[in-house]
């Protein structure tokens, strides 16, 4: 039995991997095709495809970067190319539980040997994949990976049922990115001769425009969490010693990134109004748990804290160089404003009326 279960985990695994690998693969064969390559050597083109996959799991890379070998860090990775791997990776368990025929026993197990065995080929992967100038680091990978692969397999052949504290505090962040992305998209659109002048600095060319238009879409999760942060008050850091928030604006110059062309381009204290929208958010939250009791609101505040930090700490990170080493919001001060900001609001609600009827 265990042994019927390993082999079609396994072979699920291996198709899971192809789902995304095989299609990335050739996307990059094309890029270099099209760029010419001095070495004509194809495995730099296959290498780079097992770094976008490892990138698409958050996998950090350590990087030197040329010409004077100077020591870089990769970690703000784009959070809208997780969705590749997800799908495949639900695509893979859903074939699992046909091939065990449904079988209630055997699916626990089933599970755990798929995220197990999908880590391992990714740390493998990672591994293989190094060379002296850029280097995935294999034993981060599963702090990555494995977390990922338990969190999607659980929520394919089964009715997930979420506890209250988790239902509630989950639509709360979500009203707030939801928000916070309609204010994205109404930036972009009011700066889009910014955006325009930051492609035409690249001139990437047709293949180069279309790979650079995917790249911006699969930011664009990240600069929405940067978008919330603003309109929360922290703001967020584009490159080293850096600060772009309501009340203080400190910029250096900026990369050659279409997605950029929305960032602000000084104060605006009209911008902490924001504040005001997470404050309303938490009494919403706390009308939403009232009718429970208080011990679902306390919790429900905990778990919007767990998912703000895990939120924060994956939109940011560093992008190459000690220039920008800090990109992104700063995850405990993300966590730490709106958590203070959803309390506030929720103590609003349950205690500002007792004070008017007194």
């Amino acid at each position: 039995m265990f042994g019927r279960v390993l082999g079609t985990t396994l072979a699920q695994v291996v198709r899971s991997i192809a789902y995304v690998l095989l299609p990335t693969s050739f996307i990059s064969l094309l890029a270099w095709a099209t760029a010419g390559s001095a070495t004509g050597n194809t495995g730099d083109p296959l290498r780079a495809a097992l770094w976008i996959w490892l990138a698409s799991h958050q996998v950090p890379f350590s990087l030197v970067l040329p010409p004077a070998n100077i020591a870089g860090y990769l970690s703000y990775l784009p959070l809208g190319a997780m969705v590749f791997p997800i799908l495949a990776i639900r695509s893979g368990i859903s074939r699992t539980i046909d091939r065990l025929d449904h079988d209630s026993s055997l699916l626990p197990l089933a599970r755990i040997l798929f995220a197990v065995q999908y880590t391992i080929v990714a740390m493998l992967l990672s591994y293989f994949s190094s060379t002296a100038a850029v280097k995935p680091i294999w034993y981060l990978t599963p702090l990555f990976v494995l977390p990922l692969t338990l969190i999607t397999s659980a929520t394919v052949g089964r009715r997930l049922i979420l506890a209250q504290a988790a239902l509630y505090s989950s639509r709360a962040i979500a009203l707030l990115l939801g928000i916070a992305s309609i204010i994205l998209g109404i930036s972009i659109f009011t700066n889009l001769h910014m955006v325009k002048t930051l492609t035409l600095v690249l001139e990437p060319g047709i293949l180069g425009g279309l790979l650079l238009l995917i790249l911006n879409i699969l930011y664009i999760p990240n600069a929405v969490v940067a978008t919330l942060a603003y309109f929360s008050g922290t703001g967020f850091a584009v490159g080293s010693g850096t600060l772009v928030a309501p009340w203080s604006f400190h910029l250096n110059s900026i990369p050659a990134f279409p997605l950029l062309g929305a960032l602000p381009t000084g104060k605006s204290l009209l911008s902490l109004f924001g504040i005001v929208v997470v404050v309303l958010t938490g009494a919403l939250l706390a009308s939403w748990t009232i009718d429970l009791n208080t011990k679902i609101l306390v919790q429900s505040l905990v778990v919007c804290a767990v998912i703000s930090a895990v939120i924060g700490y994956a939109a940011s990170g560093a992008l190459l160089t000690d220039a920008m080493s800090a990109v992104g919001v700063s995850p405990w001060k993300f966590t730490l404003s709106l958590i203070t900001e959803l309390a506030a609001g929720a103590f609003l609600a349950l205690y500002l009326p007792r004070l008017v009827k007194r």
